[in-house]
C-alpha cells in the first residue's frame, strides 16, 4: 500500500473563484520568492507551444519548493503530479509495442477456452479465435503467432478495434463505460500463465527494439501495420524531473498492464511504488490470472474497475491519497487532489480535470478531453500539440454540446461543466504545423 499524501493548499497566485472557494479557510496564500536555486526551472532549450512552459512553471513555483522551502528539507505536505503514460510521456503505445513483440515471438499461451479470457468476449470472437489459432497446441503452451498470421490478426484486431478480423463485435454485455473498456482489460488477461518477471522481460525486449527503431518506422503483426517506434518525449522527461526537484511526488497512472508500464516508467526515474496501472491477480505460483485487482469497493474482478476515465480518479484516490471504498470514485476536496495532471485522451479526462494547478493535455483530437481543455473552465488547462509528429488541425468542431461525453451506460452525450451547463462545440486551435 502506498503512503498517503496530501496537497499543500496554499496558492501563490490567484486562481479561479471555484478553486479559491475550495481552499480551506486556514490556508494563507504563499508568495513565491525571487527565482533562484530553490526554484527549479523547466528547460528553455525544449520547445513548448505558446506560453505553455510559463503556465506549467507557474504551478511548479506555486506548489513546490519555491513557495514552500520546507519541502526541500523533507517537511510539509508534498504536492502530487500524476501523468498518463502512452502518448503522454511517450510517443506511441508501449502496451501495443509489447503485444506486437510478444505475437512476433510466440509468447501468448493458449487458453483452455478463449471465452475464459474476458467475461465480455462474444461467441463470435470465441469462434474466430478458436478457428484462427487452432487446437493443436496444448493448453498452456505458446501459440505459433509468429507464423500463424490468422491467429495474430484475430488477437490484434480484438485488441485494436474490439472486432474480429472479419468485423464481428468482439465484446458484448454490460459494463460501466467510464470505469473500463474490455479490450484494455484483455491485454493483461492475454498474458495469463506467465509470471510478472516474464512479462517484464517481454516489455524490456520490446522497449529496446522500439527505442532503436527510426522515428516514423512501422511494424507488421499479421496483416496489420502498426507504429514501429516509441520515444520518450524530452519535454515530458524534463517536466517530470523538474517537478521532482521542486518537491512533487510524481506518479504514472496508466490503463496499460502494470508490469509493462513499470519497465518504461523507470526510464524517467519513476519507481514501482509510483506506477499505477492494471494490476493482475496472481495465482499461488505467482502467475498472472484472468482477474484484476479492484478499486473503490470493487474487489478482484474480470476487468470492471481498471484505470480508465473515472477509474483513473478511483485509482489516484485509492493508491495515492489512501481513500477507500465507494468514496474513491468521487472528486475529493482541494487538499486531497493532485496539483498537476497530464494526459492525451478521453481515458484521462477525469483525473486530469481533478488537478488543482495545471491540466496538461497533448492534442490527439479526442473529443471529451479536448472539449474540457478548450472550454478551460478554471483557466488552468494547458493544451500542447504532440511533440513528435503532431496532428494537423481538426476540421469542423468537437461535438461538445451533443456527443462528446462518454456515458456510463455506453454512447455519448453533451459535456457539462460542474454547474450543469453544457460546453459549446469547440474549434481546434492548438495543433501541429
Amino acid at each position: 500500500m502506498r503512503i498517503r499524501h496530501t496537497l499543500a493548499p496554499a496558492l501563490a497566485l490567484a486562481v479561479t473563484a471555484t478553486l479559491a472557494a475550495a481552499v480551506p479557510a486556514t490556508a494563507a496564500p504563499a508568495t513565491p520568492t525571487a527565482r533562484h536555486a530553490s526554484c527549479p526551472q523547466l528547460s528553455k532549450s525544449l520547445k513548448w507551444y505558446g506560453t505553455n512552459r510559463d503556465k506549467l512553471q507557474r504551478t511548479i513555483d506555486e506548489r513546490g519548493v519555491c513557495s514552500h522551502p520546507e519541502l526541500a528539507h523533507g517537511h510539509g505536505q508534498r504536492p502530487v503530479a500524476a501523468f498518463d503514460w502512452d502518448n503522454t510521456i511517450t510517443k506511441n503505445d508501449v502496451t501495443d509495442a509489447t503485444l506486437v513483440w510478444s505475437l512476433q515471438h510466440d509468447k501468448i499461451l493458449r487458453p483452455a477456452r478463449w471465452r475464459d479470457t474476458s467475461k465480455w468476449l462474444t461467441p463470435a470472437a470465441d469462434r474466430a479465435l478458436t478457428k484462427a489459432c487452432g487446437t493443436d497446441v496444448p493448453v498452456g503452451a505458446p501459440l505459433n503467432t509468429s507464423t500463424n498470421t490468422a491467429c495474430a490478426d484475430e488477437i490484434f484486431s480484438i485488441r485494436d478495434e474490439a472486432k474480429t478480423h472479419g468485423g464481428a463485435e468482439a465484446f458484448a454485455g454490460t459494463w460501466n463505460h467510464r470505469r473500463t473498456v474490455p479490450q484494455y482489460a484483455w491485454i493483461p488477461q492475454l498474458f495469463a500463465g506467465h509470471t510478472v518477471a516474464e512479462l517484464s522481460s517481454y516489455a524490456a525486449a520490446a522497449r529496446k527494439r522500439a527505442l532503436a527503431a527510426p522515428i516514423g518506422s512501422e511494424d507488421k503483426v499479421g496483416s496489420h501495420t502498426v507504429p514501429g517506434y516509441v520515444r520518450y518525449y524530452d519535454q515530458q522527461r524534463d517536466l517530470v524531473s523538474t517537478l521532482r526537484r521542486a518537491g512533487f511526488d510524481v506518479y504514472i497512472v496508466s490503463a496499460g498492464s502494470e508490469p509493462v508500464t513499470e519497465v518504461w516508467s523507470k526510464g524517467i526515474g519513476i519507481d514501482k511504488k509510483h506506477t499505477v496501472a492494471i494490476r493482475s491477480v496472481l495465482d499461488k505460483h505467482g502467475r498472472i490470472t484472468y482477474e484484476n485487482q479492484g478499486c473503490g469497493g470493487i474487489g478482484d474482478n474480470k476487468g470492471e474497475a481498471i484505470p480508465y476515465v473515472d477509474g483513473k480518479r478511483c485509482w489516484v484516490n485509492q493508491e495515492i491519497f489512501g481513500i477507500k471504498g465507494a468514496k474513491a470514485w468521487q472528486q475529493q476536496d482541494f487538499g486531497h487532489r493532485i496539483a498537476v495532471g497530464g494526459g492525451d485522451a478521453d481515458t484521462d479526462v477525469t483525473f486530469v480535470g481533478d488537478a488543482t494547478g495545471a491540466h496538461l493535455v497533448l492534442n490527439r483530437n479526442k473529443n471529451e478531453v479536448m472539449c474540457r481543455a478548450y472550454d478551460n473552465a478554471d483557466g488552468r488547462w494547458v493544451v500542447n500539440p504532440m511533440f513528435i509528429e503532431p496532428l494537423p488541425r481538426k476540421s469542423g468542431t468537437y461535438p461538445c454540446s451533443t456527443a462528446a461525453n462518454i456515458e456510463p451506460e455506453g454512447g455519448f452525450g453533451p459535456v457539462r461543466r460542474a454547474d450543469g451547463s453544457v460546453v459549446p462545440d469547440q474549434r481546434d486551435s492548438v495543433y501541429g504545423g
